[in-house]
């Protein structure tokens, strides 16, 4: 069993605060009042879609979700843990257009996991992990 929610990096929080000047440089002509509710209001907002846009990256025992999508376990094939240079890589020059992906900016480690349904058009799964030797390891279990 394993369990990964890939939240946006504190830095992103704090770059996205520059909605609040932002809406108060266009707001603040018309209402100091408007200015400071539309920014609170856009920040707020800004932090939910943060929050609410995380993928979750599990593994149970019957099935490996990625987000919204699934693949059962019986259908998981080999699966390998890629980071730095590598990770870089699979998401680039080695990346098979017909993989399914979930990246993340900000999360630095890929997981590739082969699809082992032949019906299937998409070869592998490959998606970001913060710890991706664990989400091979929980595979693998």
């Amino acid at each position: 069993m394993y369990r990964e929610r890939l939240w946006a990096p504190p830095a992103l929080y704090l770059a996205t605060a520059l909605v609040i000047p932002a809406s108060l440089l266009v707001f603040l002509p018309i209402s100091v009042l408007a200015g400071v509710l539309v920014a609170i209001g856009m920040y707020a907002g800004v932090l939910v879609l943060l929050w609410a846009l995380a993928p979750t990256l599990e593994v149970t025992d019957t099935e490996f979700r990625a987000g919204k999508a699934h693949l059962p376990r019986a259908l998981v094939g080999e699966a390998t843990a890629y980071t730095g240079a590598e990770a870089t890589s699979q998401r680039g020059p080695v990346l098979d257009a017909r993989a399914w992906t979930l990246f993340r900016g900000y999360v630095r480690g890929v997981v590739r996991v082969e699809v082992a349904d032949l019906a299937d058009p998409t070869p592998y799964w490959l998606v970001s992990a913060r710890n991706p030797q664990a989400v091979v390891d929980a595979l693998r279990s």
